[in-house]
């Protein structure tokens, strides 16, 4: 199934490798901003919470960049 994106008035198909990079770039944006939020909290609960949350993300980084490689060869 392919999905148009409509950019500027222009309609752009999106493929599966499309899904794949935006998926990897956008968990990995989240990885980063948990660790941040965890630097930046003194609350020892709350700190662990996004320590875990940005592990978490980084499991599901790592399994879309193993598909990324496995599907596409990148």
């Amino acid at each position: 199934m392919v999905f148009l994106l409509t950019l500027g008035g222009e309609d752009m198909e999106l493929t599966t490798q499309d899904y794949l990079k935006k998926a990897l770039l956008d968990t990995q944006e989240r990885v980063r901003d948990f660790q941040n939020y965890s630097q930046e909290i003194d609350d020892e609960e709350i700190r662990d919470c996004f320590k875990r949350f940005a592990e978490n993300e980084g499991m599901q980084a790592s399994e879309i960049q193993r598909l990324i490689t496995k599907k596409l060869g990148q």
